[in-house]
């Protein structure tokens, strides 16, 4: 429902690739003494954002999106509310896949940043790490959004497929994030430190921040995620699919009938 116009699809690009700089910077530099993120980068994506969302505005946003825009920020709000990723429970994935694949990719681009946004003001999350969770959940609607045309089981099958794929991506590029921030990381059961090493090189960082996120996050909050997911999906999503594509058919724009008056008529019909 949201267009992208070819300098919209530019823009997305550039804001994708300074949000992939953003997360993988440890990765990307080596040989600093301290550990600080670019916050160049975590000043200008904000504001990035924010520019990409006026151009979406400008290629085709009207009242009737706005409004399921917003109806379903708050449903996300609420799901975020209820779940809160307790355990890693988190219900607010299954209506950005579901919402990416009924609206498509710009729509979902759109609804990843809202939501996130909304779900932060309900739960008091606010915090540096906002702008991290609201790209990476645009990223994962945005995604859903481009999957290929499928319809019945096989299109939930690939949903829910995705659902868990996109559960596993996005725990991973959350914890890239915060993980150089932490010194001194031991975990029960794993050998050796698993904390960032500023003077290390790239094979031996990302070596070590695998051991880190998979005994600290993807085998227990990402898996958690990914089954609750893909479940939610499995079980509600033809009928969740079914209520949302009704209501884009509703919302969608349609060119008024105009009607001719007398006095527009031509000359020989006014004969």
């Amino acid at each position: 429902m949201i267009r992208f116009s070819p300098r919209t699809a530019v823009l997305l690009a550039i804001i994708s690739v300074a949000g992939l700089m953003m997360f993988a910077w440890p990765l990307l530099l080596h040989g600093y003494e301290r550990v600080q993120p670019p916050f160049i980068f975590l000043a200008l994506l904000p504001l990035m954002l924010v520019v990409l969302l006026s151009e979406l505005s400008a290629g085709g946003i009207d009242t009737r999106t706005i409004a399921l825009l917003g109806v379903l920020s708050a449903i996300e709000a609420v799901l975020r509310a209820v779940s809160a990723g307790t355990g890693g429970v988190e219900l607010v994935f299954f209506m950005l896949v579901l919402g990416g694949r009924v609206f498509g990719p710009a729509f979902g681009f759109v609804l990843g940043c809202t939501s996130l946004f909304v779900a932060a003001l309900v739960t008091a999350g606010v915090g540096p790490w906002l702008p991290y969770q609201m790209l990476g959940a645009a990223w994962v609607a945005m995604g859903a959004g481009l999957l290929p045309q499928a319809n019945g089981r096989l299109e939930i099958a690939m949903l829910a497929a995705y659902g868990i794929f996109a559960s596993y991506a996005y725990g991973l590029l959350l914890n890239l994030q915060g993980w150089p921030l932490l010194t001194g990381v031991t975990v029960p059961g794993a050998s050796g430190n698993l904390s960032y090493d500023p003077g290390g090189g790239l094979v031996e960082n990302l070596t070590t921040f695998l051991r880190y996120t998979l005994v600290t996050s993807t085998s227990s909050w990402d898996t958690m995620r990914a089954i609750t997911t893909a479940v939610a999906i499995a079980l509600l999503g033809a009928a969740v699919l079914a209520t949302l594509r009704r209501a884009a058919r509703r919302a969608r724009i349609t060119t008024p009938t105009r009607v001719t008056t007398p006095a527009e008529a031509s000359p020989l019909q006014a004969e």
